[in-house]
């Protein structure tokens, strides 16, 4: 965490987002975010997951549309910092290969309820769950 903190202090990659003064892991559940401009987010461990920066191979291409299905009850095992600009997430599905950056932390917060109603309508519209499948 010292060196989430270190990396917290230098330069954001857009000049226009604020400044992030504050990273919270909340292992598992969600991570929080707070700003300089006041704004402060709390970001679910499953909204993380399907809006990871990284191509994954567990996404279904549904009517070619990438679609991440399943996670409602992903954990966040640990966050490593990279750079000066973000942190990757490892979840407990294993998935590990997306950096959020500060700014996406930001863009993520900011659009939190409207990103999430249009997932969960494309998942609606797919015939697909939030629910991981059920073992056999």
């Amino acid at each position: 965490m010292a060196g989430i903190r270190r990396a917290i202090r230098c330069i954001q990659t857009v000049p226009d987002c604020p400044r992030l003064t504050r990273f919270s892991l909340r292992a598992p559940k969600n991570v929080e975010v707070e700003y300089d401009n006041g704004s402060m987010y709390t970001l679910s461990a499953e909204y993380l997951r399907i809006y990871s920066p990284a191509v994954d191979s567990k996404i279904r291409s549904v009517g070619g549309e990438k679609v991440i299905y399943g996670r409602r009850n992903v954990g966040i095992m640990s966050a490593e910092p990279v750079g000066n600009y973000g942190v990757r997430l490892l979840f407990d599905d294993l998935h590990k290969t997306g950096i959020f950056t500060w700014d996406y932390f930001y863009h993520l917060g900011c659009n939190k309820f409207t990103l999430m109603r249009n997932y969960i309508r494309t998942l609606k519209k797919h015939g697909l769950s939030r629910d991981p499948p059920r073992r056999k």
